[in-house]
């Protein structure tokens, strides 16, 4: 069963390939002739011990030597016209799994994206290098030229027919030598890849967690966590390498004696004149193509497994379920009715309800904020509204329409969303306010620029909007960070908004422009807020309390929120410090 899956989730390959068949006959033709062109060289030594040394025949010597010179000459051509051939076939593949898979992990839910570690998804992409280099390398080329090993061997017979039968006792020894490496190596190196995959986990969350590592110290706690995992990846890796080592010196070892079997056997067949001593080099060096190719295979067998991996990884996130991708029919902007019927959503099938049978409907042009403590399924329930998470049950309707039947640009178009952690991209102000709307102009920039405060800020820049913010808004203020996430998600005027605590990063200033922002837009949009701030809140027409995935009440701040929530409280003269003793 578990092959049959694996098989399946190899298959989807062949739909790339198909288009490159005409590529890879080409290179079976190059091939092909390249193996012929192989035989100028033996059969050359052959004739001078041949025809040439025991008769002084310069002549017959000067015919040869020209004749093998034009045949190498004809193989390089060959061999380079080849090499151009898996060069555009890397950058088909390349071009053609790159975006199918990229347009594969853009097309899954939110759920399935969070499922998975972000190392996940970034080892993902490294996999697309892995079959690029399968399918157009070295690899490649080892799979086209071992089948040519019995054109070699046929040769052998018809020239040196007393030395054959070394190789017919040779050659299957290294292809059952090829078979166990294949078993071997492949259970190994999958072992080094969880292994090294789990460190990279580790290391790709102390790199998003920099800050607080560095703020904190904590070093000295990482490293024996850092260093358990990276001993047991080179464990793993050390111990991969010596049984690839062990297989290869197996092949060399194996090779040696072929050549000391072939120039025995020959030598006596020569003394019995049964036997030439040009056939017997000959055949030697008819040996080294034939056995080459299968000691090369010893050694790739680490690539093939880690292809294969890749493979079914691939195919694995490829028969992901997508959100929809099509409109079947272009709907007018919404009013900004939201209703939602029995809503419940679980992370699992076995893990506790986050929302459970949630029934709720908000007219537009209202300012609805959501209160609730930690855990309540605050967040959750946007990610619902937006269509980011499907509910386990129940249906949610934008204008009377189940949202299932929009696409995922539909949905982002007609919602735009403010995060409570800001997330920018490393360029500039102009490009980062411009996600979403390409084609945004620049008066539509700055209007929506000037609504969320951001404008008078941006000016005050040298560069203005081309101002570059580093990686995540690094050069930005916290605040800044926020107007700017605010500004993108009030470009392309959506008709509902949801910001998740907007005003978190604002001081007393900013917050009361927000309000007013909130406000003015709230009159021809829904404009929902996830906030605990006594101005917000004080300043919505609706507001629902959360409690464990439920809505336990609604209606006007002053009716369901108590006057502390609703006032901000005065700055208290601060107390006196306690005084801390150094202990001797």
């Amino acid at each position: 069963m578990a092959d049959a899956k694996a098989k399946e989730q190899r298959a989807w390959i062949w739909t790339v390939l198909q288009p490159l068949g005409p590529m890879y006959r080409e290179v079976v033709i190059a091939s092909l002739f390249l193996n012929l062109l192989a035989l100028a060289v033996p059969v050359f030594t052959m004739q001078v011990y041949d025809r040439v040394i025991f008769t002084a025949g310069l002549t017959t010597l000067q015919g040869l030597g020209i004749g093998v010179m034009v045949a190498v000459a004809f193989d390089f051509f060959l061999r380079q016209t080849r090499s151009r051939i898996m060069q555009r076939a890397a950058l088909r593949i390349d071009v053609t799994v790159g975006q199918k898979v990229f347009n594969k992990v853009m097309a899954l839910p939110l759920s399935e994206l969070e499922n998975k570690q972000a190392a996940f998804w970034q080892a993902l992409f490294r996999d697309i290098d892995t079959v690029r280099n399968t399918l157009s390398g070295p690899s490649a080329l080892l799979l086209v030229d071992l089948p040519f090993a019995c054109l070699f061997l046929f040769l052998i017979i018809i020239i040196a027919a007393p030395v054959a039968w070394v190789q017919a006792i040779i050659l299957p020894t290294f292809v059952f030598l090829a078979w166990r490496s294949a078993s071997d190596l492949g259970a190994s190196s999958a072992a080094e890849k969880e292994s090294g995959y789990g460190r990279d986990i580790m290391l790709a969350e102390m790199i998003a967690g920099r800050t607080t590592v560095k703020a904190l110290a904590l070093d000295d706690d990482l490293r024996p966590m850092w260093e358990a995992k990276q001993a047991d990846t080179i464990k793993k890796s050390v111990q991969r390498g010596a049984k690839s080592d062990t297989y290869q010196n197996w092949g060399a070892e194996l090779a040696t004696f072929s050549t000391i079997a072939m120039t025995t056997v020959g030598a006596l067949a020569i003394i019995d004149l049964n036997l030439t001593m040009g056939a017997l080099i000959s055949a030697n060096m008819l040996t080294g193509r034939i056995l080459g190719p299968f000691n090369q295979l010893v050694g790739s067998w680490r690539n093939f497994s880690s292809f294969l991996a890749a493979l079914e990884r691939l195919g694995g996130v490829l028969e992901m379920q997508e959100e929809r991708q099509a409109v079947t029919i272009q709907l007018d902007r919404p009013r900004g009715e939201i209703t939602l019927d029995q809503v419940s959503y679980s992370y699992g099938p076995n893990t506790p309800k986050v929302l459970d049978s949630v029934r709720l409907h908000i007219e537009p042009g209202k300012l609805i904020a959501i209160v609730g403590a930690n855990g309540s399924g605050k967040t959750t329930l946007m990610k619902v509204l937006q269509g980011l998470y499907k509910p386990s049950s129940g249906r949610v309707l934008l204008d009377g329409a189940d949202i299932n039947q929009f696409t995922r640009r539909e949905m982002a178009s007609w919602m735009g969303y403010v995060p409570q952690d800001a997330f920018l991209f490393s360029t500039t102000i102009r490009d980062n306010i411009i996600k979403g709307h390409p084609n945004a102009t620049d008066e539509e920039i700055v209007a929506a620029a000037k609504l969320s405060g951001l404008h008078d800020f941006v000016i005050d820049y040298p560069d203005g909007y081309g101002t570059n913010i580093g990686e995540s808004g690094r050069t930005l203020s916290g605040g800044l960070r926020q107007r700017l996430t605010i500004t993108r998600a009030l470009l392309g005027d959506p008709p509902i908004l949801i910001l998740d605590e907007p005003s978190s990063n604002l001081d007393r200033d900013g917050e009361q422009e927000l309000v007013a922002t909130l406000k003015r837009l709230a009159e021809n949009h829904t404009v929902i807020v996830i906030s605990h701030s006594p101005s917000v809140l004080s300043s919505c027409d609706l507001v629902l309390v959360m409690q464990k995935g439920r809505v336990v009440r609604s209606g006007r701040p002053d009716d369901v929120l108590p006057p502390s929530m609703l006032t901000r409280p005065l700055v208290a003269a601060p107390a006196a410090l306690p005084t801390i003793r150094r202990q001797a």
